[in-house]
């Protein structure tokens, strides 16, 4: 039994986790690309350093892939925990995209001296800079571990294939990774489509496909009634929030914050202590990057979200900035405390992007229970 298993049997003997044959068979899964590692030896150079010493077989990584909630996120943290392995990185799949284009940028703002004179130079790329971008990363991550792999922005598809292409057959790279999609239902309908399907041609020959089967949501069984949600908005709500910020900072008197995303200045009246407290007409009704979203969840351990509406198909962007700020709070693991309208899944039933925000009630859900709220923030 490999060490990810083991961890799994035993919060299943301590009573913190239901016996869930899917977790057992993806824990399985996850254990035999901890072997499968153990005997890899990446070769320096890539692909023409395995000619020269190192081991040319690089072992298939994994990809699983179901419904919100079945624990997917938890057992590659363990996975990652476990790995003997480096270098290795786990991030967000939407963060490295953000940073993958930031390459793409620098790279391109070079010219032919900085080029060749970069380690990353790759002969023959020209002014392509897909090839030195993947042999970059390589050199910080022969494992990448994803969370949350899902498409939805054009210029990332229209790049995938040929950057994991590199990453895999040129740069020996490993990669596991988690979606709420299947292979094929990625980037489904999305615009020229058919430039992303190589990737998905080629996910089987570099990617088992663990497929989580069932309905079992675990994140809903684990919620407790921490007192961080409120709803509706009324008098309570207001005096609640006003309440849990004299909780965290000690009736502190707010400070303006400024954050500087990509040149742009954030500037944030309510702060102390480490606790941003705003409102969702600020951070979602405004046109805010993903990027700032990252940098808000470094930025504090806590956020206070107030006046969040029910959302209809009209606010279907301030819906979709929405599920990026709890997306980057989550992975964070900084703290929301929260008041709304009505309950989170409810929030936004209908419109683009209804499917994609079934996992940001799940994680909401998630949010509010003890065993989140007790994790460090990482």
């Amino acid at each position: 039994m490999g060490p990810v298993q083991t961890r799994l049997e035993r919060r299943i003997d301590e009573d913190v986790l239901i016996r869930d044959p899917e977790q057992v068979a993806a824990a399985i899964a996850l254990d035999s690309r901890l072997q499968a590692l153990s005997e890899y030896e990446p070769a320096k150079g890539g692909l023409l350093g395995r000619f020269f010493g190192g081991r040319e077989t690089v072992p298939r990584g994994l990809y699983m892939y179901g419904g919100v909630g079945r624990g997917k996120s938890m057992l590659m943290d363990w996975f990652f925990e476990a790995a003997d392995f480096t270098p290795k990185t786990r991030t967000h799949f939407h963060a490295f995209m953000l940073d993958v284009h930031e390459r793409i940028n620098a790279w391109r703002k070079l010219d032919k001296e900085g080029r060749r004179a970069s380690p990353y130079h790759v002969r023959g790329a020209g002014d392509d800079p897909i090839a030195p971008v993947a042999r970059a990363i390589a050199s910080e991550a022969k494992l990448l571990c994803f969370d949350e792999f899902h498409v939805t922005d054009i210029t990332d598809a229209m790049i995938l294939s040929r950057l994991f292409e590199a990453l895999w057959t040129n740069e020996g790279v490993v990669v596991i990774a988690t979606s709420n999609r299947a292979p094929n239902d990625l980037y489904k309908q999305g615009l020229n489509r058919p430039l992303f399907e190589p990737f998905i041609r080629m996910m089987p020959d570099h990617l088992l496909i663990h497929p989580f089967e069932g309905d079992t949501d675990h994140r809903l069984r684990a919620l407790t009634a921490a007192p961080i949600y409120y709803t509706p908005l009324d008098e309570s709500a207001t005096a609640a929030i006003s309440a849990a910020w004299g909780r965290l900072t000690r009736d502190a008197m707010p400070i303006p914050f400024e954050l500087t995303v990509q040149g742009r200045v954030l500037e944030f009246p309510k702060t102390a202590r480490g606790v941003l407290w705003s409102d969702f007409a600020a951070l979602c009704e405004e046109n805010r990057s993903p990027a700032e979203f990252l940098e808000i969840a470094k930025a504090f351990h806590t956020v206070i979200l107030e006046n969040v509406p029910q959302m209809g198909a009209d606010m279907r962007n301030a819906a979709k900035r929405f599920v990026t700020l709890i997306d980057a709070l989550y992975e964070s693991r900084t703290k929301l405390v929260m008041s709304a309208a009505v309950q989170p899944d409810q929030l936004y039933e209908r419109g683009d992007g209804a499917f994609q925000f079934e996992r940001t009630v799940s994680r909401l859900m998630e949010m509010r229970t003890e065993e989140y709220l007790g994790q460090e923030k990482s």
